[in-house]
């Protein structure tokens, strides 16, 4: 590669990761509002939140290097910002649906993709939905910034792939944003990212596979399938709460990797087998993009079957926990 070349890749990649780890240093230099523990809580001591101002810092300086498009970053900037608010001062969840849908409809709105009005309708409510999923995950030291770095760097190994210079340098730059606020995140947590960055986050997961299907370098399933992990995990979960008939806008702790630590693995024990598990599945949907439709379903059905595995051996270890507990 050129000398000109790799400055271009790496300028934006340690703008987002110095940028980001930077504003965590001077962030925790001053009063922040602690996330208290409480019966829905996996930690026992007070820890800072809103440390995701620091990722959005990170992506800004990386996108002004790269003077990226305003489609996906215009409506992330908006819930960053709206989401600080939610995090001081508890939003009602009806409002925060309503930005969410709001930042998607935006987004396909100057993305300018010529779908569908059906499809178009499905993509809104799919982003939305993986907005609000990611941000169900960021429950545990490490994980939602852990599969931040895989997911999104998958996407810019895919990019680059594809050939689209503009969305693999982006992915990659939020992938070192993510890394770098993942240093102080990680088990033990320092500080916490809060929904200003697990809701961009979410948002920037769902958009940036739109966007990435749209230019043709992803079929619609790839996104579904890196981020599977994230997807399947917080679906599943509410999709049971549903069916119990509890409010599934509340905050629990029914997910898998909060059963994980609550019947006895350790923080860091969780956030690395689900990094594992988010490996496998960016490794299978690479892999699937060089093969046809026939393989393509292969490889998804037999990623499915192990993730159905993973599952069912999490909720027979929660049953005999539960049992043990009440025992």
């Amino acid at each position: 590669m050129e000398t000109g070349a790799s400055a271009s890749t790496l300028v934006p990649l340690l703008a987002g990761m110095v940028s980001t780890a930077t504003m965590v240093v001077l962030m925790r230099s001053r009063s922040l509002p602690l996330d208290k523990p409480n019966e829905r809580s996996l930690h026992v001591v007070p820890v800072p939140r809103t440390g995701g101002i620091a990722i959005i810092a990170g992506l800004i300086a990386a996108a002004l290097w790269l003077r990226a498009s305003p489609d996906l970053l215009i409506p992330a900037l908006a819930l960053a910002i709206a989401s600080y608010f939610d995090d001081r001062h508890a939003l009602p969840a009806a409002v925060r649906l309503v930005m969410h849908l709001l930042a998607a409809c935006i987004f396909l709105w100057l993305a300018a993709g010529s779908s569908g009005a059906a499809l178009l309708v499905v993509l809104l409510l799919a982003i939305a939905w993986m907005t609000n999923l990611y941000n169900f995950m960021d429950g545990s030291d490490g994980l939602a910034g852990g599969m931040a770095v895989i997911g999104f760097g998958t996407y810019g190994l895919a990019a680059w792939l594809g050939g689209n210079r503009e969305l693999e340098l982006l992915a990659w730059s939020i992938a070192a944003a993510a890394a770098g606020f993942l240093i102080f995140n990680f088990p033990p947590a320092k500080i916490f990212m809060g929904d200003v960055g697990s809701i961009p986050l979410g948002f920037l997961a769902g958009a940036f596979g739109v966007a990435g299907w749209q230019k043709g370098l992803w079929p619609l399933w790839f996104p579904l399938v890196v981020f599977a992990p994230v997807i399947v995990d917080a679906s599943t979960t509410l999709a049971r709460r549903m069916l119990r008939g509890e409010r599934v806008w509340e905050a629990h702790r029914q997910h898998y990797y909060q059963r994980l630590i609550l019947s006895g693995w350790s923080h860091r024990r969780t956030a690395l087998s689900e990094y594992g598990l988010m490996l496998l599945c960016s490794a299978a949907a690479l892999a699937g993009l060089r093969q046809p439709p026939a393989g393509q379903f292969a490889l998804v059905f037999a990623l499915a079957l192990v993730i159905s595995a993973a599952m069912w051996a999490v909720d027979r270890r929660w049953k005999r926990f539960s049992a043990e507990a009440h025992g």
